[in-house]
């Protein structure tokens, strides 16, 4: 027979792991499972200056650390292991995971969300060192700097408008000569005199792996197939996340998009009635702020709601 819990949290970034502090200080002994990005995004941030009660700001690995270890402090236990199929129809909640059956009577979904990326072994090579895919979180570094955005819809254009407030001049990189953006969106982009639009182009290489820093690109024209060297100093993905909420599919609410469609911020809903005991918190339901303070927040209500709920069922 599987081990029934109380609680089992699923992710180990910033909403995951405030769930597993105020669960674990709740006495519910909560079992993170760390999943496909332990740590989440934040594991491959640099600096985080945006974090309140770092005033020199921290390295996104070392939060991640001191947030772990502050759960592990209060009693949570972490295994390194990712769900593969889940059972919410009856209680418990039978999670089928990489590492064996786990039986539980709350579950808390901090999967998050995974940045869409190129695919190039140079951009992988400089996550952290120039190329990003939140300008919110690093578009302060590019001050006076010239960076680019790579994507053709609103996400991008946001991105690109967002930057104009710290980098001296932004490039919009777009493969296909019209753009998916919202005409607002756009109209806004191309308004702005420190925008400069390249479309029908595609990026071979990010330059600077050596130096460890962004230097520019190799760009390739994808109607003459001509090359050039574009001086950069930072590069931003525009091309949207990917929810990690695919196991729910059929169990749970997910948008057009496979967000987790939520009320009150964290209930989840199974054709459009709220599922007692099942909450999702993070990236994998806002699409909107993507945001570690609000990730952390959103954590901290789900465990909150949990400890609830197993209260009201005496537990």
């Amino acid at each position: 027979m599987a081990e029934t819990r109380d609680t089992v949290i699923l992710g180990s970034g910033c909403a995951g792991l405030t769930a597993a502090i105020y669960s674990a200080r709740a006495n519910l002994k909560p079992l993170v499972l760390e999943g496909h990005e332990p740590g989440g995004q934040l594991s491959i941030t640099s600096l985080v200056e945006n974090f309140p009660g770092w005033p020199e700001g921290i390295q996104g690995p070392e939060l991640i650390d001191n947030m772990k270890r502050q759960a592990t402090r209060f009693g949570a236990e972490f295994q390194l292991a990712h769900l593969e199929k889940v059972e919410l129809g009856a209680h418990p909640f039978r999670l089928h995971t990489s590492a064996g059956e786990v039986h539980t009577r709350t579950l808390i979904i901090a999967s998050g969300a995974s940045a869409r990326w190129l695919g190039l072994p140079s951009e992988q090579a400089l996550i952290g060192h120039g190329v990003s895919s939140c300008a919110t979180c690093d578009g302060f570094f590019f001050r006076g700097k010239e960076v680019g955005v790579v994507g053709g819809g609103d996400s991008a254009m946001e991105e690109a408008l967002f930057l104009t407030r710290f980098a001296s001049k932004v490039t919009l990189l777009h493969r296909r000569p019209t753009f998916r953006a919202s005409k607002i969106m756009l109209e806004r982009a191309m308004a702005h005199p420190n925008i400069e639009f390249r479309t029908n182009c595609v990026i071979d290489e990010v330059l600077g792996v050596e130096e460890k820093e962004v230097k520019g690109i190799k760009l390739r024209d994808v109607v003459t197939g001509m090359t050039e060297d574009l001086r950069l100093d930072g590069l931003f993905l525009g091309i949207g996340h990917e929810p990690n909420a695919k196991a729910f599919a059929g169990q749970i609410d997910l948008d057009d998009d496979g967000y987790v469609l939520t009320r009150e911020n964290i209930l989840t809903t199974r054709k459009g009635l709220v599922i007692p005991g099942v909450y999702a918190c993070g990236d994998v339901q806002d699409r909107k702020y993507r945001q570690a303070i609000t990730a952390a927040g959103t954590g901290c209500m789900a465990a909150l709601e949990a400890e609830k709920y197993l209260e009201e069922h005496g537990r």
